[in-house]
């Protein structure tokens, strides 16, 4: 299928590119500033759509670490559309857990070739990788960037007022938050 020429997918991976070189700093979001892999998201979240629709709660850096839920699988599923780890795509988000029993607690972009991410490297900066066999055996979700935010001008969109099509689900299966919509 024929992705049309403003593909938000697309335009995500060239904005995550746009953040190589980053310095790794933990949740942080700031572009040539500093970033984690969650900042990197929002920060690509931000230049495709202006606000962000949730402020992330504070999270510990340890991959490791175990807990209740899927706090970030929970969170993108709120904001973007689960896809099959068989379909993704450039631009895609990739979501990873690092070890067995744990949430995940990594997330990248998927790049333009489609046979790399762009994540930020502990310790490193935001960096492109390889989706190598060891990536791969530690996927554990992927979502696609929101395709239309129908009814908004171009300042409600960048006012964050406007996340989805309507308080209902819209046809590709998102929700709107409905404390976002005054």
């Amino acid at each position: 299928m024929d992705r049309p020429a403003d593909d938000p997918g697309d335009r995500a991976a060239a904005i995550a590119a746009s953040w190589m070189g980053a310095p790794y700093q933990h949740q942080a979001s700031q572009k040539g500033q500093g970033t984690d892999c969650l900042g990197l998201v929002r920060g690509v979240w931000r230049e495709l759509y202006g606000s962000e629709p949730e402020v992330p709660p504070p999270y510990s850096p340890d991959w490791a670490e175990t807990g209740p839920g899927e706090p970030l699988i929970e969170a993108a599923g709120r904001w973007m559309r689960a896809v099959s780890l068989k379909e993704i795509r450039p631009g895609d988000v990739l979501l990873f857990r690092m070890k067995p029993g744990c949430p995940a607690k990594h997330c990248a972009v998927v790049a333009a070739s489609g046979a790399q991410i762009i994540h930020a490297y502990w310790g490193r900066s935001v960096v492109r990788s390889w989706l190598t066999p060891w990536w791969q055996a530690r996927l554990a979700a992927a979502f696609r960037w929101p395709d239309v935010l129908v009814g908004a001008t171009d300042g409600e969109v960048s006012s964050g007022r406007y996340w989805a099509v309507s308080r209902r689900r819209n046809r590709c299966g998102y929700r709107a938050d409905p404390r976002r919509l005054d």
